[in-house]
């Protein structure tokens, strides 16, 4: 059974993060957001707002766009 998108974009977020070797508390923090609202979206509990991408991407340093690379159809 294929994943769905959430749990892509999830994944995709979570590998971001531990190649950075920063915690969902660190991320959180550099992002401006509550560490469980991190941890939620991770877990799929939570889908994030666009805002929140952009956050997220920036305290990646990241572009938003990587952020949705597992939809990339080119690949």
């Amino acid at each position: 059974m294929a994943a769905r998108p959430v749990e892509k974009f999830a994944a995709h977020l979570r590998e971001l993060r531990e190649k950075r070797a920063l915690s969902q508390t660190k991320l959180a923090e550099l992002a401006g957001l509550n560490r469980n609202y991190v941890g939620d979206v991770e877990r799929c509990r939570r889908n994030p707002c666009f805002d929140n991408i952009l956050k997220l991407a920036e305290a990646l340093n990241v572009s938003p766009s990587e952020l949705f690379r597992p939809f990339d159809k080119r690949k």
